[in-house]
């Protein structure tokens, strides 16, 4: 395997749902292979896990299959074995890592996984043209054979035969390995903060000077009172009112015994005008809370998109590029949605049809070389063409555009030896239409969107509705690295509790409504169950922010991909570049309209740093 020679660990886990810190591994396999590509060993076993099965329907596995079966603790030593000093292997590898993790917290041992790689985050790279990047289906591309699905041995067996595949892939394409490092997990972690009761109300505005408190109204408390804070806040909770942890200009009131107090939110309560009462006053005020307005929910299911109505809708303009200084979001007017534009499956006539109008249609262009302004301005030139800006070289790379001084990248050697057609900047003037039977044509091609473009997120007319991924990739960077972030916010654009903003330090919303993935040094993921969100949640705002002195000027630019489901197929792509000194952009929006939730790639860039971004959303960033 060259380059790629490492001891592997292959790993499969049937469970009884899916969520690692509430559900329970049913069986795992552990398959291991020496860096000569052989294996080395197998283990597989059923496992009891003392609780229900969940969806039997999928893994098979019944109650009176498991009944007999060791306990994970009885096995967990045999596992450890296997795994220690070897790189853990697994398609979506964070959901089998997570599991064993608390699996092992809960048998009081540490998971000796120092290194994990992820086949679905090496596909993501490679890129071959497969429909989607399910398990089976990339078996199915590198004609792997599949047996059984969802049995835990035989699925780690098609992994053997897909990272196999895979590595041949990413060593042809002279790709890095998207290994991710696997620091000790303290069992503390495993030990998930209960979730907070989100409130049912829309925020009515400021206390006026005395008149009542009112459903929905957001009041932080601050120093110390005579109740138990938590005493105060669940009557508060009790009562209707939505209780902060920090103070915005969106704050109703403030609870303080001390109003002259050096706290953080005194202070900020005093600079945005926030009235202040104290503790006996807020208690009386509490006996008589008057009724408030409730949220409006979004309907878990959205009517179809029809071919007819996306063609009445024009194209979407895009918003104007920042490349200086901004405020935090809450100081500055965030860029407002656009006309939503509605994206029905495409057919292969309609696709075909495409290429006639636009000349890159169903191709796949890479820029190279050039100042970051230039490259950016060729890679919106090749989406205005139609085409999709790669920001990597991929397998479903068709075009390699060099500008000054891209023939010194590294990438070229491998360029070259793929005999890729390479192009000067000119040709981007009037490109050459491709040979429609060299187009590959996939069934769910991506809808490559411009910054600023807005679509439909579709939901299923039977059944439960998808997670959301919402995955961001870049080019590996050597000096910085990028976090990528999400917050979850109300109709004042704040976070309801400092919980609501998901970061590598806190990567699950307490419910497990929004989750932080992380695929590889190049590619982070935010997870999103919409359908479970609370209706008091009305946007999510995906970022990202480079810790140190870099900019995203250096880094280049980022791809956004949105797909239903971890290995679906991408619904819509996006390539963020217009910010060169900025270290934080705003990504993606995910917001309410009507019964529908819709997506708007926003690409907006700051100067400042991610503490600055997390207080203008109202996350309490102590100083």
């Amino acid at each position: 395997m060259g380059d790629y020679a490492y001891d592997w660990a292959l790993v499969d886990v049937e469970t009884s749902g899916l969520i690692a810190r509430r559900d329970r591994v049913l069986s795992v396999a552990v398959i291991t292979v020496g860096p000569d590509g052989e294996q080395t060993g197998e283990f597989s076993t059923l496992l009891n896990p003392g609780c229900d099965p969940g969806p039997v329907e999928v893994h098979g596995l019944t109650v009176e299959r498991l009944q007999g079966a060791p306990t994970f603790d009885q096995v967990a030593g045999r596992i450890g074995a296997m795994l220690q000093d070897r790189v853990l292997v697994a398609h979506n590898a964070q959901f089998d890592y997570d599991f064993l993790a608390y699996e092992f917290a809960r048998a009081r041992m540490w998971l000796p996984v120092s290194q994990r790689l992820c086949t679905l985050a090496l596909n993501r790279q490679v890129d071959p043209p497969t429909d989607d990047m399910k398990l089976g289906t990339l078996a199915a591309h590198y004609n792997v054979p599949q047996q059984r699905a969802h049995d835990a041995l035989d699925d780690t067996r098609v992994l053997a035969g897909v990272l196999r595949a895979s590595l041949r892939e990413a060593a042809r394409l002279d790709l890095p390995l998207p290994l991710v490092t696997c620091p000790p997990r303290a069992e503390s972690q495993f030990t998930p903060k209960p979730p907070k009761t989100p409130c049912a109300y829309r925020n009515p505005g400021r206390l006026t000077p005395g008149g009542p408190l009112q459903q929905g109204m957001k009041v932080a408390i601050t120093g110390e009172t005579a109740y138990a804070r938590a005493e105060l806040v669940g009557r508060a909770v009790a009562a209707g009112l939505n209780m902060m942890t920090s103070v915005s200009r969106h704050t109703s009131a403030l609870v303080t015994n001390e109003p002259a107090a050096d706290s953080t939110k005194a202070r900020r309560a005093l600079a945005e005008g926030v009235p202040v009462v104290d503790e006996q006053t807020f208690l009386r005020l509490l006996a008589d809370v008057r009724p408030g307005t409730a949220h409006e929910a979004t309907a878990v299911r959205g009517a179809p998109v029809t071919e007819s109505e996306a063609e009445q809708v024009g194209p979407v303009e895009p918003v104007s590029t920042t490349t200086s200084a901004v405020p935090a979001p809450e100081a500055s007017a965030l860029p407002t949605a656009s006309p939503c534009v509605p994206v029905p499956s495409p057919r292969p006539s309609q696709l075909l049809a495409d290429t006639l109008d636009k000349p890159l249609a169903g191709r796949r262009v890479l820029v190279l070389g050039g100042v970051h302004a230039d490259a950016a301005a060729a890679r919106i030139r090749v989406v205005q063409l139609g085409g999709s800006a790669a920001i990597n070289l991929s397998a479903s790379v068709t075009d390699v555009v060099l500008l000054p001084g891209g023939e010194g990248d590294r990438r070229m050697r491998r360029i070259t030896a793929l005999e890729l057609p390479v192009h000067d900047l000119h040709w981007l003037a009037s490109p050459t239409a491709m040979d429609h039977n060299a187009v590959v044509l996939r069934p769910q091609e991506p809808h490559v969107m411009p910054r600023g473009g807005v679509i439909d997120l579709p939901m299923p007319n039977g059944g439960p509705a998808p997670e959301w991924y919402v995955t961001a990739g870049w080019a590996p960077q050597s000096d910085c690295e990028i976090d990528v972030v999400a917050f979850l916010l109300d109709e004042d654009e704040q976070v309801t509790f400092d919980e609501d903003f998901i970061f590598y330090g806190a990567p699950e919303s307490p419910a497990g409504t929004a989750r932080l993935l992380t695929g590889g040094p190049a590619e982070q993921t935010i997870a999103l169950d919409l359908a479970s969100l609370p209706p008091a949640t009305r946007k999510i705002v995906v970022a990202a922010a480079i810790d140190g002195a870099a900019t995203f000027g250096t880094v280049g630019a980022i791809q956004i991909c949105a797909a239903a489901g971890s290995s679906g197929a991408p619904l819509a792509r996006a390539t963020l570049d217009a910010a060169t000194t900025e270290r934080t952009m705003l990504l993606v929006e995910i917001y309410r309209r009507g019964p529908l939730w819709r997506l708007r790639a926003v690409g907006q860039g700051y100067d400042h740093g991610l503490d600055a971004l997390a207080r203008g959303y109202g996350v309490d960033i102590a100083d």
